[in-house]
């Protein structure tokens, strides 16, 4: 751990065999925070504190990389070639659910224990995006972010549609829908790592249970989002007031305001 998660209080967490690192921060329901590539990342942590700050307990689980350590093109692409071959992620299969996913659920039950509340909320991001989805088939969790998720890797059209679950996840996860638990879905417009054609089999598999915030980021938008943009929530954020990612985060909070302290 580097100094960039020194107000963190760490200590370590274990299911399915095996135990990880695990970083809280704050007081209230809780929240977890799953990383994008490379890891958890200074901007990674800002959001954590920000999620601690509107009155709930952030807890950043260690997934890949080194926890605090700024990106690089380097680090990202070692992170990237190593869970590419990890048995826990799923990156290209179709119908199949990350085996991490099953260890997530168990910390969000856990989480659900110590800090009470009505439920838990989740965030994942790029890599992890889809997986907050997949964490929804346990009741505890209320109130699932899915942060330009990108799993699998859109490299065909099939895949472009795809949400990284399994066919019994899937139905779980519409039977969730169906009783009312919503789902809040982020991206930029031109997201190739994100595809619209994924938010779009999302509305048809959810309904109007799946709200999609998609920012405009087409060559000369009005707000200078660059054609590239991907990380809503954390390397693009923009946290000018009236900026369009300043508002997406404000509506991530309140979107756990309303779902984990009514």
């Amino acid at each position: 751990m580097t100094d960039t998660l020194a107000d963190f209080e760490s200590s370590t967490f274990t299911a399915e065999g095996t135990t990880r690192t695990i970083y809280r921060l704050g007081s209230g329901p809780a929240v977890i925070v799953i990383s994008e590539l490379p890891g958890i990342t200074p901007l990674v942590a800002r959001f954590g504190r920000t999620v601690a700050g509107a009155g709930f307990t952030a807890v950043l689980p260690h997934v890949f990389g080194h926890d605090g350590r700024s990106p690089s093109n380097g680090y990202t692409l070692g992170s990237l070639a190593r869970v590419c071959v990890s048995r826990e992620f799923t990156v290209l299969a179709l119908g199949r659910t990350s085996p991490i996913i099953n260890w997530l659920r168990a910390l969000a039950r856990d989480e659900h224990r110590r800090c009470g509340g009505p439920g838990v909320g989740a965030v994942g991001m790029c890599f992890t995006g889809g997986f907050a989805l997949g964490m929804l088939v346990d009741d505890v969790v209320v109130a699932p972010v899915l942060s330009q998720p990108s799993l699998p890797f859109p490299v065909s059209r099939s895949r472009r549609r795809a949400v990284g679950l399994s066919e019994s996840d899937t139905r779980r996860v519409q039977q969730r829908a169906l009783a009312g638990t919503c789902v809040l879905g982020l991206r930029f417009s031109g997201d190739t790592w994100s595809p619209p054609e994924r938010f779009e089999h999302l509305r048809e598999l959810l309904g109007d249970a799946f709200v999609a915030v998609e920012l405009d980021s087409t060559p000369g938008n009005p707000h200078g989002h660059k054609k590239m943009a991907h990380s809503v929530l954390t390397e693009d954020l923009d946290d000018r007031p009236g900026s369009p990612t300043r508002d997406a985060l404000d509506q991530v909070l309140s979107f756990f305001r309303e779902r984990l302290a009514p």
